[in-house]
């Protein structure tokens, strides 16, 4: 249980990060990576879940 509370806080923290990350990109350096200013959520919560 307390595995579970800390891994889910670990990858709420990496979304959060990557979510920050991307918002700031510009939409031309977004469309030079291949995603969408809709599509950063998507990205960045996968990107959370990898590990």
């Amino acid at each position: 249980m307390i595995a579970a509370l800390v891994r889910f806080i670990q990858e709420w923290k990496r979304y959060n990060q990557s979510l920050s990350e991307l918002s700031r990109l510009g939409d031309r350096e977004l469309a030079d990576i291949g995603i969408s200013r809709s599509d950063i959520p998507r990205v960045a919560w996968n990107a959370a879940h990898k590990n």
